[in-house]
């Protein structure tokens, strides 16, 4: 060894060198730079999963608002099966305040997309102190019910309770269930109310 020139040892430290570099250093290099793209991936795949929880918090929410929305309008258009309760109760209601029905007739339904319109038209008889009570008590039903016509005339033949005769039209929706038609248009026919008004009956408050 004594014999080999300074250089030789120089030559040989960078032969090892190179072999430590392509045999250790380099695969250690390429397995750092795929684990650092791997990190890379996965925080971007982290991030994408974030975005889409807190989009899918926020669908989830509207959804609530959605389902609280469609609970309150619920409450207030009723579905085809409650169609017979709904006429019994305006027909009680009118009982209630002292009111006459003598037409009680339902008309044709109208399809409008996911609801109909079903129109009632009614004749009742009473006076101005109990047509309003009836309204009064209709506006705070908990149903909807609007009334697109409405005439007024004095009877000919006049008693305390019974001064006046109203013509009008009360008009509620129904959800159309999914799937199903409307029913065929109802025979138009008087309804004699189910319930009678007794003598000196009190209205409620």
């Amino acid at each position: 060894m004594k014999n080999v020139p300074w250089y030789g040892f120089l030559i040989l430290a960078l032969v090892i060198a190179g072999l430590a570099y392509f045999l250790y250093f380099k695969p250690k290099n390429e397995e750092l730079a795929n684990l650092t793209q791997q990190r890379v991936t996965v925080e971007q795949e982290v991030n994408n999963l974030r975005a889409k929880k807190k989009e899918l918090d926020s669908i989830e929410a509207e959804l609530v608002t959605l389902k609280k929305q469609l609970a309150e309008l619920t409450l207030i258009i009723p579905e085809k099966r409650e169609q017979s309760d709904i006429l019994r109760r305006l027909q009680q209601l009118a009982y209630d305040s002292r009111l006459d029905i003598s037409r009680f007739e339902q008309r044709t339904e109208v399809n409008r997309d996911f609801y109909v319109e079903w129109p009632i038209n009614l004749v009742t008889n009473g006076n101005f102190h109990n047509l309003g009570t009836f309204f009064d008590r209709l506006s705070r039903f908990s149903r909807l019910f609007i009334v697109p016509n409405f005439t007024i005339k004095s009877l000919n033949r006049q008693t305390d309770a019974n001064t006046i005769s109203a013509t009008w039209t009360a008009q509620t929706y129904i959800f159309l269930e999914e799937g199903k038609e409307l029913l065929p248009p109802p025979t138009k026919k008087k309804v004699t109310p189910a319930v009678k008004k007794p003598t000196g009956a009190k209205v409620r408050g």
